[in-house]
């Protein structure tokens, strides 16, 4: 089941260590925890654990780590992410599951972890085993035992107490055998959870080393821009689903910072590069409060900086993998602007790359002429006026701004593509 690479690229594509885009994943995916963030690789490094326990091959144990790392791929939202982790079973757990499954098989490099992930809150006794084959049934149990260790955890990670709980997480597991997880691997579990050293490894300095051990074992890929863009278009897709706010906000934005591209004279290469940091620019939106992001009046001081601080988280994300240095600064700077007020780095004018440059107008413009659920998007002429004062008081670049002033219909239909399909 596990996924397969290439050894070799040419041309434009990236050597890149595969995990190192899990490992992106799996940040992005632990920002909606908000001060919980290392849920996936808990489960991961636990789910690793009991495969090594049980003497699977290391082809399996790491397996098994990169989907505890993904198994939350379809929680966007900061209020599921509270149930998943206050609740041992609720009606609503399935949902983000047929969201990761819808994620995760339409990308062929993590096909081999949809069926695990589609059925990883599903109980044993409920599996269809004939339908998933004993080994992913066993895969999508085990991660769904292990999640709900951590989530049993949870409360005893921030005070230090989670050595004296243990024997009673593992009582309440034991309890559950033949119910919601196969006796098997529960008896797999209780054996592997009886040194403290499991317990120990969930420690934030542990889980470093850990990341670090599986890093080192993990595959370099080639990857070619248009796989890369098929990457960002999850990550753009966990985004978009965490608010009707985002709902397709990162691909209008991609889209649009591309037609600009074209139009200013940006290289074809660093065109379809603009167009996966519009997918990426938001990332880091997945930290800010559903209350925060949905609140349809103005944010208050407190709000205000809350939601300043995505496009650092951005950043804290992209910046770990090699190879796409230029990616990522130019979809952490989406909110800096020429005069040099913009954040969070307040670069100016001089240093502030025209691709950086370019994909701030597109994502306010973008923002401007989108439907959202509190008002209808703005016509051209409003939409102009209101780009025109930004580039008056030097807050947007003034060649950029007369590109889309030259042509506005064309930047509308760039801005809305899926209206443009239509």
């Amino acid at each position: 089941m596990k996924h397969e690479t290439t050894s070799h690229g040419h041309g434009d594509e990236l050597r890149i260590n595969f995990r190192h885009i899990l490992f992106a994943l799996s940040d992005a995916l632990d920002l909606v925890g908000i001060d919980d963030v290392a849920h996936g690789k808990r489960v991961g490094i636990m789910a690793a654990e009991c495969a090594r326990k049980a003497g699977d091959s290391p082809a399996d144990v790491s397996a098994l780590f990169d989907l505890g790392l993904l198994h939350d791929i379809g929680v966007s939202s900061s209020v599921t992410h509270g149930h998943l982790v206050q609740e041992f079973d609720w009606n609503g757990a399935q949902n983000h599951c047929e969201i990761g499954y819808e994620l995760l098989d339409a990308y062929p490099r993590l096909a081999w972890a949809a069926l695990p992930v589609r059925y990883h809150h599903t109980r044993w006794d409920c599996l269809p085993i004939d339908l998933l084959g004993k080994s992913a049934a066993n895969w999508a149990n085990l991660i769904y035992l292990t999640d709900r260790v951590d989530g049993l955890a949870a409360a005893h990670y921030a005070d230090g107490s989670l050595l004296m709980s243990t024997q009673s997480i593992r009582q309440f597991i034991e309890k559950c055998a033949g119910t919601y997880f196969s006796p098997e691997l529960v008896d797999l579990f209780l054996e592997a959870s009886r040194s403290e050293a499991f317990w120990l490894s969930l420690e934030p300095r542990s889980i470093q080393a850990y990341l670090s051990e599986m890093l080192a074992q993990g595959d370099y890929c080639s990857m070619a821009l248009p796989e890369l863009k098929q990457v960002a278009e999850i990550f753009s897709r966990i985004v978009d689903a965490k608010s009707p706010f985002t709902a397709e906000h990162s691909h209008g934005v991609a889209s649009l910072a591309r037609h600009i591209g074209r139009r200013t004279g940006v290289s074809p290469e660093n065109c379809a590069k603009l167009e996966i940091a519009g997918l990426l620019h938001d990332i880091g939106k997945l930290r800010v409060p559903d209350e925060v992001l949905d609140k349809p009046g103005k944010l208050d001081e407190r709000e205000r900086k809350i939601m300043n601080s995505h496009s650092f988280e951005t950043y804290q994300i992209l910046r770990c993998i090699p190879r796409l240095e230029d990616i990522s600064h130019w979809a952490s700077c989406h909110h800096e602007e020429p005069n040099g007020n913009g954040y969070p780095f307040h670069i100016d004018a001089r240093t502030l790359e025209l691709e950086a440059r370019i994909l701030r107008v597109a994502d306010i413009f973008q923002a401007m002429v989108q439907n959202r659920p509190y008002r209808r998007g703005l016509p051209q002429e409003d939409v102009r006026l209101f780009m025109a004062d930004l580039c008056g008081r030097g807050a947007i670049d003034r060649e950029i701004f007369e590109v889309i002033d030259s042509d506005l219909p064309a930047a509308y239909q760039a801005a809305l593509p899926s209206l443009a399909s239509v």
